[in-house]
C-alpha cells in the first residue's frame, strides 16, 4: 500500500474517533456546568480546555459559550469537533481511490451540514447527532471493509485514539473537584453504563467504574482493549520475523503501556488517576509518531495544539 493512502486512512479513523471523543467529554461537562451553579466557570473551563490540548486565552473570563465554540464549531482549532470532521472528510478525498463511495458520501455529508453555530438549547442534540454521524462512518467500514491493510491502518489510528480520549474523559473526572460528574454520569458518556451493570450487577464505585473503563477486556472503549486493539493491528501490518523479539518501536511502546495496565494493581492507579492518564496520552502520542515515522516519514504529522499528535 501506499505510504500516503496507509496515512490518509490512520487519520480518518483518527479524527472520526476524535469527534466522536471530544462530543462525549464536551456533553458531559458542559452540561454539568449548567446544571451546578457551585462550580468556578472560569477555572472548570480552563482546565476543559487544558485537557483537551486547547490554549485558552488569557485575561478573559471564560464561559461555557466560549467552550462550545472553541471545541465544538471552530473549524480552525485542530482539537474541535468541526475541525476533525473536516480533516477526516480531507483525507478520504485524498485516498479517494480506496475510500468506499458510501464511506466518502458520509463524511462529505456530515462535513456540509456541520453548523458553524449551535444554540444553547440544541447542544445537546449536536452532540447526539456528532456521535450519530461517527457511528454511521465507522459502520460502513466495519460491515463492508475487508480485514486487510485498509481495515488495519484505520482500526489503528481508531484504537490509539479511542485510548486517548477515554483517558482523557477519565481525567476530566477530578477537573470540578467534588462537584465533579459521577461515575453514573462518565459511564453513560462512554455507552458504558448497561454493559458495567451487566458486569458488576451493582451501583458505580469509584474502583469498580475505574477499573471497567481502564482493565476491562471485553469492552470495546476501555483503555485496555483499544490498547490492545491497537498493537494487533501494527503487528498484522508490521514485516516481521517472528523468531525475533517486537522490532518496531509502536510495537514496543503499546506493548509496553498494555502491560503496565494489565500489571498495576487498580489502587495504585486511583491514587493519582490524573497522573496515570496523562502517562497513556503521551504513550499513545509517543506511538503516534513512531508510526508516522515507520510508514508515513515523508508527510508531516496532523497535531493538536498543545503537541498532541
Amino acid at each position: 500500500m501506499l505510504s500516503r493512502i496507509a496515512e490518509s486512512l490512520f487519520w480518518i479513523g483518527r479524527y472520526i474517533e476524535r469527534s466522536d471523543g471530544t462530543a462525549r467529554i464536551l456533553d458531559v461537562h458542559l452540561q454539568l456546568l449548567l446544571e451546578d451553579p457551585w462550580i468556578e466557570e472560569d477555572a472548570a473551563c480552563r482546565s476543559l480546555l487544558a485537557v483537551m490540548g486547547s490554549e485558552a486565552p488569557v485575561d478573559v473570563s471564560l464561559t461555557r459559550a466560549d467552550v462550545l465554540a472553541m471545541l465544538a464549531v471552530d473549524r480552525h482549532n485542530p482539537a474541535s469537533i468541526a475541525y476533525s470532521l473536516g480533516a477526516a472528510r480531507e483525507n478520504a478525498r485524498r485516498a479517494r481511490e480506496i475510500v468506499s463511495t458510501e464511506l466518502w458520501e458520509s463524511l462529505n455529508t456530515t462535513r456540509a451540514r456541520m453548523p458553524r453555530k449551535v444554540a444553547g438549547d440544541k447542544v445537546h442534540e449536536f452532540f447526539g447527532w456528532v456521535r450519530e454521524r461517527s457511528a454511521l462512518a465507522v459502520g460502513i467500514i466495519e460491515s463492508a471493509t475487508s480485514r486487510d491493510e485498509v481495515w488495519h491502518f484505520f482500526t489503528l489510528g481508531r484504537s490509539i485514539e479511542r485510548a486517548d480520549m477515554t483517558a482523557r474523559l477519565l481525567a476530566t473526572r477530578t477537573l470540578t473537584e467534588a462537584s465533579g460528574p459521577s461515575w453514573t454520569t462518565i459511564l453513560r458518556s462512554c455507552g458504558a453504563y448497561e454493559a458495567y451493570l451487566r458486569t458488576y450487577r451493582g451501583v458505580p464505585s469509584a474502583r469498580n467504574a475505574a477499573e471497567f473503563l481502564l482493565l476491562d477486556r471485553l469492552f470495546p472503549r476501555s483503555v485496555l482493549f483499544a490498547v490492545s486493539r491497537a498493537e494487533m493491528c501494527l503487528r498484522e501490518v508490521e514485516p516481521t520475523n517472528h523468531r525475533v523479539a517486537a522490532s518496531d518501536s509502536g510495537v514496543r511502546i503499546l506493548g509496553q503501556m498494555r502491560s503496565e495496565l494489565e500489571y498495576r494493581p487498580i489502587g495504585e492507579i486511583l491514587d493519582d488517576l490524573p497522573g496515570h492518564m496523562d502517562s497513556v496520552q503521551a504513550a499513545t502520542s509517543a506511538a503516534s509518531e513512531a508510526i508516522r515515522q515507520r510508514y508515513f516519514p515523508t508527510s508531516a504529522a496532523p497535531t493538536w495544539v498543545g503537541g498532541r499528535a
